[in-house]
């Protein structure tokens, strides 16, 4: 029988192109789409039989056969595009349809997933991450989530370190067409933390690690591909996405205890892959700073350090490893 992968993303996403070049190396189907294009530029037709579903999905390019399909890599898709001119209750019963009905299909299709965009769902809330976490026995910085003004300013006031503010819901803010990235941010002034408008939605705060430096390990399937970010950089040390340029990489073994937890983490989440960060501190020891990301950045890291994430990735895809 054929072999047919998927890679649903959006146009612009480089780090799938790795991914679709080594399963074109290795000879493999690929029908590269976005959920974008559906149902404007890619049409599906699809029939139950006896426990399977066959059909086939048509784009601008490609085809697919759905009972050929052995993986799914699920990475960054856009939102259906629907026709112009449909009234507001028609966008939204249009919009149900095609999320029950095309990505049903999909979600039924008897193949690997990297990873189950329902999976990926549940797992990024943070505070499930980190109970996880804890759970397998991963050392995690003390934390606080909520919109208490007073508790949060005791919170912080009884563990008697220097704490952190970061993002629940992504680092990209968009407000009046301006686009800000917000990184983790020191609390200097305590008594912030007793500010009223801290009662408008959920904050989380973490107690600050010290660092010798961070680890974004990467996990696909069995394989952990860990890099420790070293950076002088002062935005750098407290969040290193804020300079890249300062950046140095060295490719470190994960501890034994560390592997076993994050192998847990996955599991319990129902994960294929994830790009998860750690603090180590100057005792080195190993903390979870509570960033489990299903759809993590790899790309410049396999690039700068010549790490096999692309094949590992495409291994699983194909089936070698399940």
């Amino acid at each position: 029988m054929a072999s047919t992968v998927l890679v649903i993303t959006n146009r612009d996403d480089g780090t799938a192109d790795r991914v679709l070049h080594e399963l074109d190396r290795r000879g493999v189907s690929v029908m590269r789409f976005d959920a974008a294009d559906f149902p404007q530029r890619l049409a599906l037709s699809a029939e139950c039989g006896p426990g399977i579903w066959s059909g086939t999905l048509i784009g601008d390019h490609h085809s697919a056969r759905l009972e050929d399909v052995v993986g799914v890599y699920f990475r960054h898709p856009g939102q259906f595009e629907l026709p112009e001119g449909m009234t507001r209750p028609e966008q939204l019963w249009s919009y149900g349809e095609a999320r029950l009905g095309f990505g049903g299909v999909l979600h039924a299709l008897d193949c690997a997933w990297v990873n189950n965009p329902t999976r990926t769902a549940a797992a990024e809330y943070k505070p499930l991450q980190l109970s996880t976490a804890v759970s397998a026995g991963l050392r995690i910085p003390r934390t606080f989530i909520g919109n208490t003004p007073d508790q949060a300013l005791a919170w912080a006031k009884a563990i008697g370190v220097e704490i952190i503010y970061k993002p629940l819901a992504g680092s990209v803010h968009t407000e009046a067409g301006s686009t800000h990235i917000l990184y983790a941010t020191p609390i200097t002034d305590l008594t912030s933390l007793g500010d009223p408008s801290i009662r408008v939605t959920a904050h989380y705060f973490q107690e600050w690690i010290p660092k010798q430096a961070e680890v974004r390990v990467t996990v696909v399937g069995d394989d952990m591909f860990a890099v420790a970010i070293h950076t002088d950089s002062p935005e750098g040390r407290i969040d290193w996405r804020a300079d890249y340029a300062s950046h140095r990489y060295r490719v470190v073994a994960v501890p034994d205890e560390v592997r076993a937890g994050l192998r847990e983490c996955l599991d319990r989440l129902g994960l294929v892959y994830c790009a998860a960060d750690f603090a180590i501190n100057p005792r080195g020891e190993w903390f979870f700073l509570g960033d489990l990301n299903p759809n993590g950045e790899w790309g410049w890291l396999a690039h700068h350090c010549d790490l096999p994430i692309a094949a590992a990735i495409a291994d699983v895809l194909e089936g070698a490893e399940q």
